[in-house]
């Protein structure tokens, strides 16, 4: 069975839930590949092959810290049943359109992985925070964002049913990593000329809390505006 693990929701971090409430080391039990943040808001968590990089609001990317903590990650461990070749230039909104009508099912979850040649990419990562936390859409607020060409890197994503949007961003959420590991991020635009699309159908999805955290078991959550904001902030 493909299962999908979730530590925390996406809808708690935009409320501004960022206390680190799993161990890094954990979230390794549940997966090789995925996306989150870190402690504090500290950074992109993307995780390939079963190592998780972090990309600082400098823009550095670096191996993370085994005893770091993560507030929200998603990961599963990648097996694809689908695959697809591009090797003509397409735009991050085209290929978002033809991957939405390769998978199986809109009503599941699909991770995707999209290894190969980038002309262009474009993307941000968000920047620590400090107690009393902000909302997410005023974290996110200034971002800091990057840009290179000519790439060879991957990029991680996650295909969310509406129907769980607040659990996850309904729609697409997907970060970036070079392969040489010195660029990477929160996607906010590409090109992709000459690549791979690996996609895997999920069956299960494992929705984990943060029970041992008091702040988040007796907190009261705002979800006000919540979908407007995820769009804002997640794009």
């Amino acid at each position: 069975m493909n299962v999908l693990f979730q530590h925390q929701t996406l809808g708690d971090l935009m409320a501004g839930f960022f206390d680190g409430t799993l161990p890094l080391k954990d979230l390794r039990k549940y997966g090789d590949t995925g996306i989150g943040t870190f402690h504090t808001f500290d950074g992109e968590l993307t995780m390939l092959d079963g190592v998780i990089y972090q990309i600082k609001d400098s823009g550095k990317v670096t191996i993370a810290d085994e005893n770091g903590t993560t507030p929200y990650a998603a990961v599963a461990d990648f097996k694809p049943d689908m695959r697809y070749e591009i090797d003509r230039p397409i735009t991050l909104k085209k290929l978002r359109s033809v991957i939405t009508g390769m998978v199986r099912s809109k009503n599941v979850f699909s991770v995707i992985r999209i290894d190969g040649h980038y002309p262009f990419v474009q993307t941000r990562a968000v920047s620590p925070q400090t107690k009393p936390y902000p909302r997410l859409i005023e974290a996110a607020d200034g971002q800091e964002e990057f840009e290179t060409y000519n790439v060879q890197g991957t990029a991680i994503g996650i295909l969310t049913p509406d129907l769980f949007d607040g659990v996850s961003k309904g729609g697409f959420h997907c970060h970036f990593i070079s392969d040489d590991r010195t660029f990477g991020g929160h996607i906010i635009d590409y090109i992709v000329d000459d690549a791979t699309v690996q996609i895997q159908t999920i069956d299960a999805i494992l929705q984990n809390f943060a029970t041992n955290h008091e702040d988040f078991m007796q907190g009261e959550i705002d979800y006000t505006d919540l979908a407007e904001e995820m769009e804002i902030a997640e794009g």
